[in-house]
């Protein structure tokens, strides 16, 4: 497991420090073991069978229906010659045997999760997908609960209950493995959640720390070696100081992204979630540690430094969306950087071992802030956006979800770009007072998502972070709520909301190939070796999640302000795909195999 860090370190580095785009790279092992490949949250996959001069002949290899019809969301795992599968709610763990032609299932794990879970799951009763550790696959459940499964025999060897779906808490990201950890966040913002990160034991499921997003410093585990950049973020109890009295305890700050790990720092990177409730006018002051990103040490949980990509998150901006490590030389400096594409509209270049701001620049049409005052490190909101109870404030943009939401991006070491799917959506929204009651929304807001600028609801854009500017972009009709893939044969792969699975060029954007799948995409491809020597790209298909939920969950688009506003944004998502839950595995066939 170690050797797979450093190899992920090395093919960021390549590039980094100057060598051409087409150096060799370290071998890849063919197996998809984390969410993200590799721990610095690349998605990026060394295979190179199939490139841009025969993406034009993949077929269908096989399928795999999962018999679920809500969002799936996941990253098949593939350790060895077997797959791993989480579904959405009711979460079974599906192993496929892929020594055998077609396949076939090997075993399943049923988690038996508590339904009442469903009623607390704010954006649909998704998933994001599991990890694989030393012969043992860990998952998260919707009701709160960590499993550890042995992977041979699809046996529970333990699992460990972290939240009360009574007080609107629930899971549903996919956990990290870190040297003997299993890292894990909850969810909730919406129900007044207070957000956390929670470090297990990999053998036993014990709880060895847990570090609060909000509340005074020995919750947040902030000790005498934090260093923020910026002084904004120094100070004592912040926590709390920066709250209304006891709002910090409702406050949100949910861990449920992606969580990334540098192994010669010994860091691990996630963001947190918007504080509670959306209305801001309710939560005076910046509410740390909210919407923002922290560096840990992955033992203790200490905290090292904290950066705020929204303080006082005006939107519902969050800050949970990936964080892509890499190396670089910058102003002929070699430097640690942390690549962010956050839900206020900007792409991060971040120092990683200090969390200094080096650029941060729109990738989307922005009105609510002018950008990002790099000395300070603050966002510099637009006045006029900002939420004002009883008032209808009209065009912002980016809207609630964000330039781009949880679909996670992916890095090439090749051509130096990362592949951001995304949305282009403004709104109209307004705000009123709400109260506290537990285990119900917390979010006094009315919102109506639109269309963005130039009518495009989805966009696909490879995006170069060292100059901070958009290589190339493709227009989608939908948004682009599927994860991306990028492979050493130059070619990347994203789904689309109405069915379409697409390779296109890695350097230009040129469409390579495109199959129809049943049901709309919201899943994140990956690509592995097969026990054939022959490698395979795979993405789970099945409309839902926040984007989809006018399909998953059948609403009435008449009411625009449903699915959190995206009913209006989405009136048409029902007549473009239906209802699905099926694995898609494709491959070369074998004439065309270079």
């Amino acid at each position: 497991m170690k050797r797979l860090g450093s190899l992920a370190g090395a093919w960021i580095t390549l590039l980094g420090l100057g060598l051409p785009a087409t150096a060799q790279l370290p071998p890849d092992d063919g197996q998809w073991l984390r969410p993200a490949k590799d721990y610095a949250s690349t998605r990026f996959s060394g295979l190179d069978q199939v490139h841009e001069r025969n993406a034009s002949q993949l077929k269908l290899a096989f399928s795999f229906s999962t018999g679920v019809v809500r969002g799936h969301e996941a990253a098949p795992i593939v350790a060895g010659g077997t797959m791993y599968i989480v579904g959405p709610y009711p979460n079974t763990l599906f192993a496929l045997d892929l020594t055998k032609p077609g396949a076939p299932l090997k075993w399943t794990f049923d988690p038996k999760p508590d339904p009442s879970a469903k009623g607390v799951a704010c954006c649909d009763l998704v998933n994001r997908g599991a990890a694989y550790a030393d012969g043992r696959v860990f998952f998260n459940t919707l009701d709160n609960q960590t499993l550890a499964v042995d992977a041979a025999t699809g046996k529970e060897l333990w699992r460990a209950k972290l939240g009360e779906i009574k007080l609107g808490e629930s899971m549903t990201m996919a956990p990290l493995v870190v040297k003997d950890k299993v890292l894990v966040g909850n969810s909730g913002g919406e129900f007044g959640v207070r957000g956390w990160l929670t470090a297990l034991d990999a053998a036993t499921g014990r709880i060895v720390w847990r570090a609060f997003s909000t509340g005074p410093d020995k919750d947040a585990l902030i000790g005498p070696n934090f260093k923020p950049f910026y002084a904004q973020d120094r100070g004592a109890d912040l926590g709390v100081s920066s709250w209304p009295p006891d709002a910090w305890k409702i406050g949100g700050g949910n861990a449920w992204g992606w969580i990334s790990y540098d192994p010669a720092l010994d860091l691990i990177y996630y963001g947190t979630g918007n504080p509670g409730p959306w209305n801001p006018e309710q939560r005076p002051g910046d509410n740390k540690w909210t919407s923002g990103v922290f560096a840990r040490k992955p033992d203790t949980g200490e905290a090292i430094w904290y950066y705020q990509y929204s303080p006082h998150d005006l939107h519902d901006y969050d800050g949970v969306n990936e964080h892509v490590l890499i190396d670089a030389n910058l102003a002929g400096q070699p430097r640690k950087l942390l690549v962010h594409p956050d839900r206020n509209g900007h792409v991060y270049l971040i120092d990683r071992t200090t969390g200094q701001v080096l650029s941060a620049n729109a990738f989307v049409p922005v009105t609510t802030s002018s950008g990002v005052d790099l000395q300070t490190g603050r966002l510099r909101y637009n006045p006029d956006k900002e939420p004002r109870a009883g008032e209808t404030i009209r065009n912002i943009c980016p809207a609630s979800p964000g330039g781009k939401d949880w679909q996670p991006s992916a890095w090439s070491p090749r051509t130096g770009l990362l592949y951001i799917p995304h949305q282009n959506l403004c709104q109209d929204a307004e705000t009123s007072q709400v109260s506290y009651i537990a285990g119900t929304p917390f979010v006094g807001a009315d919102i109506k998502m639109n269309p963005g600028p130039g009518g495009s609801r989805g966009l696909f854009t490879a995006w170069d972070p060292l100059t901070g500017k958009k290589a190339w972009s493709i227009a989608e009709h939908f948004p682009v709520w599927s994860g991306a893939l990028a492979t050493a044969g130059d070619v990347v792969f994203y789904g689309t909301m109405d069915g379409w699975f697409k390779a296109v060029s890695a350097k230009t954007g040129t469409l390579l190939w495109q199959y129809k799948t049943a049901s709309g995409i919201i899943g994140q491809p990956i690509a592995y070796r097969g026990p054939d020597g022959n490698e395979y790209i795979a993405v789970l298909s099945g409309i839902g999640g926040w984007a989809g939920a006018v399909v998953a969950g059948n609403l009435d688009t008449r009411d625009g302000t449903a699915a959190g506003g995206f009913a209006n944004a989405m009136k048409d998502l029902k007549a473009a795909t239906t209802l699905g839950g099926m694995l898609y595995v494709f491959a070369l066939p074998p004439a065309g195999v270079r």
